[in-house]
C-alpha cells in the first residue's frame, strides 16, 4: 500500500471528525476570533501562554463584533443586553454541573480550600456572602470607627512619615511609589481584616515588604498551566515527573499562607484577651471567624478545618484587597503627573476638607462621607478605574444546562449549556458610544452627570462601568477598595505635588490582573507648603 493512501487512510476519519463537529456546533454560527476557533481550542490556549488576550480579544471583537467565538466551547461578550445583563446579572455559574471546569478553583488556598471569589457554584457562594457582605458595604465601611482609626494611625503614623523621610535621601524626594502603594493599601486592608495590631506594617518595613512583592509577583508569569489546564497540569507531573510550574512557585504561595495564618493567630489571641483600642479590632476576621464557627460546628467538622477556611477567604481578601487598589493608585498619580493642571485642581478641593490631612496637623481626618463627597477626587479615581482597570481581563461563567441566546436584539445566538462565557472590564470601557474618546483619560466626563439624559448617565455608571463587576458575584470589597484608595490620595497631595522621574514599563500588562510591566513608577515629590490659590 501506497504511503499516500496510508496517510489518507489516516487523516481522512479526523478531518470528517472536524467538519461533523464544526456543523453539529451551534457555535459555528457566531464569528470566530481566528479560522481555528470553531474546530479547537489550541488557538486561545496559545494566545493566553503568550500573553496577549486582552489585545487580541480587543482587536477581535473590533472587527466582528460583541459576540465572538473563542473556541468550540468558549465565546467573549462585550454588550450590555444580550451580554454582561444576561450572564452576570442572570446568575451564570462559575463552573459547570460536573464541576470539571472551574477556572477560579486556581484561587483557592492552602491546598483546595475554597473562598468566596474561587467557589464555583452559586448556592455556596451566596452563603458566604451573606457572612461578609454587612461589614464590606458602603454604610458600614463609611461610618466604621474601627477603620476610621486604622486609616489614621496608618497615613499619620506611616504613609506621611515615609513620604517625609524621601527628603533625606541622595535622590531627594525621589520613590518607587507603585512599592510604596502596594505597601499603604496592604496595611490598611488588614487592619480592617485583622485589626492593626495583628496587621501588617508594611510601609515601615522596607525589607519585609521587598520580600512579600518579591513572593507574590514572582508567581504571576506561571498562572498559565494550572489555571487553564489543571488535568495536564498534574497529570504532566505525577506521570511523566516534569513540573510545568516550578517548586519555588508552590514554596512562595505557602510562605504567603503562613504569613497569613501567622496574622489570623494574632488577631484569635487579641480577641481573646479582649481589644483595648479601636484601631486593633480585627473587624472581618472576628466576624467571619464567629460565624464560620457556628457553620462548622453544625457539619461536624473540626478548629483545624475552621481555620483553615477562615485563612484561606482572609488570604483572597487581603491579596485582591492591596493589589487591585496598589495598581488604580499607581495609574491615577501616572494620570496626574501627566496633566498637572488636574493635579491643581485635585489639591484646591482637598483644601476644602476639614480637618485637612496634613503631615504637621494633629493625627485626626475628616469624615469618611465628607472625603466620600468630594467630586473631583472621586471622578480622577473612577475615570482611572474605567481607563485602567485592575482587572482588564475576561471574566469567565460557564452558560446554564438549558441554553441561552446572546447579542444584540436584532442578530442573536443560540449557546448551548456547559460554554465558556466571558465578559471584560477592559473593553467593555472603551465603548465611545458611551465614553466619547474613550482611550483618553477624562475625569470631567464624571461631572455633573446628572445634566445628562437618563439613559446616558445610566450606560456611564452602570451598565458599561464594570470595574467591580456586577451581578451577585461582583466584588464584595469594592467600597473599602474605593475608600482607602481616596484617603490615600488626599493625603498625598494634600501635602506634595508630584512628577515622573522614570515611567518606562508603565503601560499594563496584558493579563488578568494588570500591574505595570515593569513593577514600578518613579516619581519626584515637591512638597505643599500653600495651597494652589483659587485661580
Amino acid at each position: 500500500m501506497e504511503l499516500t493512501t496510508i496517510l489518507a487512510l489516516l487523516v481522512t476519519p479526523l478531518v470528517a471528525q472536524f467538519v461533523y463537529r464544526y456543523w453539529t456546533n451551534p457555535l459555528c454560527k457566531i464569528p470566530a476570533a481566528h479560522p481555528l476557533a470553531h474546530f479547537t481550542s489550541l488557538w486561545i490556549y496559545y494566545v493566553r501562554w503568550r500573553a496577549v488576550e486582552n489585545t487580541t480579544l480587543k482587536r477581535a471583537h473590533a472587527q466582528l463584533g460583541p459576540i465572538v467565538c473563542l473556541g468550540p466551547n468558549e465565546v467573549s461578550v462585550n454588550c450590555v443586553k444580550g451580554g454582561i445583563r444576561d450572564v452576570y446579572a442572570g446568575g451564570f455559574e462559575k463552573s459547570n454541573a460536573s464541576g470539571t471546569f472551574n477556572w477560579y478553583a486556581f484561587f483557592s488556598n492552602y491546598g483546595s480550600v475554597d473562598n468566596m471569589f474561587s467557589t464555583g457554584h452559586n448556592k455556596p457562594h451566596s452563603a458566604r456572602k451573606r457572612m461578609l457582605s454587612n461589614i464590606y458595604s458602603k454604610s458600614v465601611v463609611t461610618a466604621s470607627p474601627a477603620l476610621l482609626a486604622q486609616v489614621s494611625s496608618i497615613i499619620y503614623d506611616r504613609f506621611l512619615p515615609r513620604l517625609e523621610s524621601t527628603f533625606s535621601d541622595e535622590d531627594t524626594g525621589v520613590l518607587n511609589i507603585y512599592a510604596l502603594l502596594s505597601a499603604v493599601t496592604m496595611d490598611i486592608v488588614t487592619g480592617y481584616i485583622f485589626g492593626l495590631k495583628s496587621g501588617s506594617n508594611l510601609i515601615s518595613n522596607p525589607e519585609q515588604l521587598s520580600w512579600f512583592l518579591g513572593l507574590y509577583n514572582s508567581r504571576r508569569s506561571f498562572n498559565f498551566w494550572p489555571q487553564e489546564l489543571p488535568a495536564l497540569t498534574n497529570f504532566v507531573q505525577k506521570w511523566i515527573g516534569y513540573r510545568l510550574v516550578p517548586q519555588w512557585v508552590d514554596e512562595a504561595n505557602g510562605k504567603i499562607e503562613d504569613w497569613t495564618k501567622a496574622m489570623c493567630q494574632s488577631a484569635a489571641a487579641v480577641t481573646a484577651d479582649g481589644v483595648a483600642n479601636v484601631a486593633d479590632t480585627p473587624v472581618v476576621y472576628g466576624q467571619l471567624s464567629v460565624v464560620l464557627a457556628k457553620e462548622v460546628k453544625k457539619a461536624g467538622g473540626e478548629a483545624l478545618e475552621l481555620d483553615s477556611h477562615v485563612a484561606s477567604e482572609v488570604l483572597d481578601h487581603l491579596a485582591a484587597g492591596f493589589d487591585t487598589s496598589g495598581i488604580t493608585l499607581t495609574y491615577v498619580i501616572h494620570e496626574l503627573c501627566r496633566h498637572p493642571e488636574v493635579q491643581v485642581r485635585l489639591q484646591r478641593e482637598l483644601r476644602t476638607l476639614s480637618p485637612r490631612i496634613v503631615h504637621s496637623s494633629s493625627p485626626s481626618l475628616p469624615d469618611g462621607k465628607a472625603v466620600d463627597a468630594l467630586p473631583f477626587l472621586h471622578a480622577v479615581i473612577w475615570e482611572t478605574l474605567r481607563l485602567h482597570p485592575a482587572i482588564p481581563g475576561p471574566q469567565p461563567r460557564v452558560s446554564p444546562p438549558q441554553g441561552c441566546r446572546l447579542g444584540s436584539e436584532d442578530n442573536t445566538y443560540y449557546v448551548p449549556g456547559g460554554v465558556r462565557v466571558s465578559a471584560s472590564a477592559g473593553l467593555l470601557h472603551l465603548n465611545e458610544d458611551v465614553y466619547l474618546y474613550a482611550g483618553e483619560w477624562k475625569p470631567e466626563r464624571w461631572l455633573d452627570l446628572e445634566n445628562l439624559d437618563e439613559e446616558k448617565r445610566r450606560d456611564m455608571e452602570n451598565r458599561w462601568f464594570w470595574a467591580f463587576g456586577s451581578g451577585g458575584r461582583m466584588c464584595v470589597g469594592s467600597h473599602l477598595a474605593v475608600y482607602q484608595m481616596k484617603y490615600i490620595l488626599a493625603a498625598l497631595y494634600s501635602n506634595y505635588t508630584t512628577a515622573i522621574v522614570d515611567d518606562n514599563g508603565i503601560e499594563q500588562s496584558d493579563a488578568y490582573t494588570a500591574p505595570p510591566q515593569s513593577d514600578k513608577l518613579l516619581i519626584r515629590l515637591q512638597k505643599l507648603n500653600s495651597y494652589p490659590s483659587d485661580m
